[in-house]
């Protein structure tokens, strides 16, 4: 089993407000920094063979474009949008260094970062479905340790199921404060008690107008649903009340 680096040593390298690259002790930038404001401190190539090209994302939680690298830190980025406890997520915005058991220097910037609603922050490396790589799982022990040490959470997250990752991409389209349609009260209300999803957009009026407004709540997570099954028109809702602020 190989030994975990001593937190304590681990450096981080980040880029600063004037654009500079900073190098200090993890332990310091993880208590004194906003990393979740820096830029991306290493770029993503173009990757022949990729289905998915880098890009940008739109953070409903941030109102901000969001840079991604891949398809799978994309599908990430959009679950981590759409979860109440992060308030903050940044791409790679921090690279760590630490030495190695044969004395070079390794370095792993992670693919995420996110800020929780507690302070507390989350690294992320976001794995497609070949699973990690074998470089990747023993960087990750490090890294885990690292964000211990500060209090913080590592996570090397896989794809989510087919139906999760599809019903919450088709909420993502709705996920801009426009598509309430100021009837984001009028919906929580209709749906106190659990209710099949086309039967209270029928009472509230127009379905061009109401659809929109009800998609709206459901990724606000103002309404829950079931998302572990395909999503459709006779899924029951009910107010949730969680993530209303967002």
């Amino acid at each position: 089993m190989r030994r975990r680096v001593d937190p304590g040593l681990v450096e981080a390298r980040f880029v600063g407000e004037d654009s500079a690259v900073v190098h200090m002790p993890w332990l310091q930038a993880a208590g004194e920094q906003r990393l979740e404001d820096c830029v991306p401190v290493l770029a993503f190539p173009l990757l022949k063979g990729r289905r998915v090209a880098p890009g940008w994302w739109w953070m409903a939680t941030t109102g901000r474009m969001s840079h991604y690298g891949f398809g799978a830190m994309r599908i990430q980025m959009m679950l981590l949008d759409f979860d109440p406890h992060v308030v903050a997520i940044a791409c790679r915005p921090v690279e760590l260094l630490w030495r190695g058991g044969d004395g070079r220097i390794v370095s792993h910037a992670p693919h995420l970062m996110a800020r929780l609603a507690d302070g507390s922050g989350v690294l992320i490396d976001c794995v497609g479905q070949r699973g990690a790589g074998r470089q990747l799982v023993r960087r990750a022990v490090h890294v885990e340790a690292a964000a211990a040490a500060a209090g913080w959470h590592y996570r090397l997250l896989g794809p989510p199921s087919p139906a999760v990752e599809a019903n919450v991409r088709w909420l993502a389209g709705y996920r801009h404060p426009r598509c309430g349609g100021g009837l984001v009260d009028e919906v929580s209300e209709c749906f106190r008690t659990p209710t099949p999803l086309v039967d209270g957009v029928c009472s509230l009026g127009d379905p061009i107008m109401v659809w929109p407004a009800v998609f709206h709540a459901l990724w606000r997570q103002i309404l829950s649903v079931p998302l572990e099954s395909p999503l459709h028109e006779r899924s029951v809702a009910v107010t949730a009340g969680i993530g209303a602020g967002r």
